[in-house]
């Protein structure tokens, strides 16, 4: 006879009798027990995909839950501002993280406040537009840490002028920088994405490669081309399982910003102007752009591809 049926209770022997509920998701084993989690990696059949792929909960009891955790991550621009945000969020959340840019001295600051948080990281000098440097980069990054997950095409350069106002050279420079280089180095990643089983490419726009303003004819022109190459790179790759996604920022306080809008007379009318247009009231904050990467670089947006995503404010809303 059933033991409910002769009335008395079953012994407390199952993990749901203990109090002890069990899930399991693409090789993480979750129990949860009196309300708390308890995460552990299941045995998998596929040791190398699984180290590539990361896990999207890797928290053992009583610690918090990270969402890079397994992967690596490298990022462009990555010595100061919106570069070093991105660098500094994505090792709080369990990445190892590769920063290359020009100024070394600054890569390798943001890369000791990496380790003073007990995170990993290797900075490396490398100009974007230089294949042999691109090159040498990934390399190094996989030479370090095994392997290459995700990539942050976040370096990039301004001009001020009209196409009249501009050289030839200038014209060059602004596009070899900002189109160029998310070019090649998304190429010099694919091959690596590939061994992983698929990746994750953020590149950083702006929203003036979505709409128009006076006299940034040549800077327009280029964060448009960011914005196409990545819907055109999201179509190419997607049967790959590798992403591609762009963040459109608008003003954000960098170095460069603050020092237009400076405390001057002149800088507080600008800065009370652009802040009109704003319906949230402020500029963006590195942080802000940060965080937006953190979330397209990690299995929270598994399916988004091809996404030009505007981190404005509320000004294109208008």
């Amino acid at each position: 006879m059933h033991p409910k049926a002769a009335g008395l209770k079953p012994a407390a022997t199952s993990q749901k009798s203990a109090g002890l509920k069990t899930r399991h998701h693409k090789g993480l084993h979750i129990g949860l027990r009196e309300g708390k989690l308890d995460a552990r990696v299941a045995p998998t059949r596929d040791r190398t995909a699984a180290r590539c792929q990361g896990i999207l909960l890797d928290a053992g009891r009583g610690n918090s839950v990270t969402r890079l955790s397994g992967k690596v991550a490298l990022v462009t621009g990555g010595g100061t501002g919106i570069g070093r945000a991105i660098a500094l969020a994505f090792a709080r959340e369990g990445a190892s993280v590769a920063v290359a840019g020009r100024r070394l001295e600054k890569l390798r600051e943001v890369i000791g406040e990496v380790q003073k948080r007990g995170g990993a990281g290797l900075a490396m000098e490398c100009d974007v537009t230089r294949a042999r440097d691109v090159e040498r980069a990934v390399k190094g990054t996989v030479e370090r840490f095994g392997r290459l997950n995700v990539l942050v095409n976040n370096a990039g350069t301004l001009h001020v002028s009209t196409v009249e106002g501009i050289s030839e050279e200038e014209w060059d420079r602004v596009m070899t920088v900002n189109v160029k280089g998310p070019f090649l180095m998304s190429r010099a990643v694919l091959r690596e994405f590939r061994k992983c089983g698929g990746g994750a490419i953020v590149n950083i726009g702006s929203v003036l490669g979505l709409f128009a303003v006076k006299d940034r004819a040549a800077y327009c022109a280029s964060k448009g081309g960011v914005t196409m190459l990545t819907k055109a790179m999201a179509v190419d790759h997607a049967h790959e399982k590798i992403r591609v996604n762009c963040i459109c920022p608008s003003v954000v306080e960098t170095d460069l910003v603050k020092g237009v809008f400076n405390e001057t007379e002149k800088g507080q009318a600008m800065l009370k102007e652009r802040l009109a247009t704003i319906p949230l009231g402020r500029l963006g904050r590195p942080e802000d752009v940060a965080e937006m990467a953190v979330f397209l670089a990690s299995e929270e947006s598994a399916w988004l591809t091809g996404a030009a995503i505007p981190l404005d404010g509320g000004l294109t809303a208008y």
